[in-house]
């Protein structure tokens, strides 16, 4: 009894029955990595898809890291080989926006970002503390061989680990909106997004379909209820006027405003609202932004004892199409009061500095 647990210990896994079933688990655990290592494989082939492009990242990136290992052997590693692989900060950006939450949240598996996140983070702060130290000094060289050692042991968890995580795991249509997401990133070490076809089909086909669904605006940033979209154009502190193509009054936002804008002028045209004096400069105006010569106006005023900026911008869509034009009016009293402020604190210590 005494050696019962001893016994155990040594001899777990040992019978047939638990040789068998470990075999057993073995070769399950072997077909899934290999199914998702197919998978990523396959992915990363198809030119554009996200994987597509992080593994042709880390490729170049790689060989950066290759060449600054070896510079660190000959001694002549300094801050230009250091600057070379600033731009991990952008890929290790994209992942923490576009991999890790996903996989996170959405299949439970937290691992990368507990684990892989906070390491990146390690290594962009540490390239970003090196940049500032003496890269003559001995502790430098040796703090620089670290980071490289960690940014190649990263690129082999990737691959490994995330990757193959995420090929596993996310739908099309996930991937279809990394992939749009993606292009929002600087380009990382030379490698520019490419065209994924079936993403840039599916991402026109949901941007043409209703704009309002289950009581909601459909917009390809989000989507929000009427109320919702009120309140919020309502809250910016600024009294906001869209003018459409065809120069008529479509939207106020409510609230107090220095510039009146009555219900009634709604569906009338814009320069109907204007004074004579006035009429011909926001007809060109618009005119210039119809033509694509100007794309924004802003006008400093007096009004009411406040000073007001008025900015009127040209409204495009994606392909520059002129879609009309809005008018922005903000209070720049905060503003004014900030720097005046600010000018009072300087005069008053340079006439203490002067009275010293």
């Amino acid at each position: 009894q005494k050696l019962c647990d001893v016994h155990a210990a040594l001899f777990h896994g040992k019978t047939r029955e638990e040789q068998i079933a470990n075999a057993e688990r073995a070769v399950h655990a072997s077909v899934l990595r290999e199914e998702r290592e197919s998978k990523t494989r396959e992915l990363a082939q198809v030119k554009g898809h996200p994987l597509w492009l992080f593994a042709n990242e880390n490729g170049a990136f790689a060989m950066l890291l290759e060449q600054a290992e070896e510079k660190i052997k000959d001694g002549s590693a300094n801050k230009k080989t250091l600057e070379s692989l600033r731009g991990i900060s952008t890929h290790y950006a994209k992942k923490g926006d576009l991999l890790y939450p996903v996989l996170n949240v959405r299949y439970g598996i937290s691992g990368p970002a507990s684990v892989m996140w906070t390491v990146d983070d390690e290594i962009r702060d540490e390239i970003s503390f090196l940049a500032k130290m003496n890269d003559k000094e001995p502790e430098w060289q040796k703090r620089f061989a670290t980071v490289v050692a960690r940014a190649q042991e990263m690129i082999y968890k990737e691959a490994n680990i995330l990757f193959p995580n995420c090929a596993a795991n996310f739908t099309e249509e996930e991937w279809f909106g990394i992939y749009r997401d993606s292009k929002d990133y600087p380009v990382c070490f030379g490698v520019e997004n490419a065209t994924w076809e079936a993403a840039e089909k599916y991402l026109h086909t949901e941007n043409c379909s209703k704009d309002v669904r289950n009581g909601e605006i459909i917009m390809p940033g989000g989507h929000l209820t009427v109320a919702q979209l009120t309140a919020m154009l309502n809250t910016i502190p600024m009294e906001i006027t869209f003018v459409d193509e065809d120069n008529i009054n479509r939207f106020f936002n409510e609230g107090p405003k220095d510039f009146k804008r009555p219900g009634m002028a709604i569906d009338r045209e814009v320069f109907s609202c204007h004074p004579p004096k006035v009429e011909q400069q926001v007809r060109h105006i618009i005119g210039e932004f119809r033509k694509g010569t100007l794309d924004k106006v802003p006008i400093w005023m007096e009004k009411n004892g406040k000073t007001m900026l008025v900015t009127y911008m040209a409204v495009r869509d994606a392909t520059g199409t002129y879609l009309g034009t809005m008018e922005l009016v903000q209070d720049m009293g905060f503003a004014k009061e900030h720097f005046l402020s600010d000018v009072k604190a300087k005069e008053a210590a340079l006439r203490a500095g002067m009275e010293d």
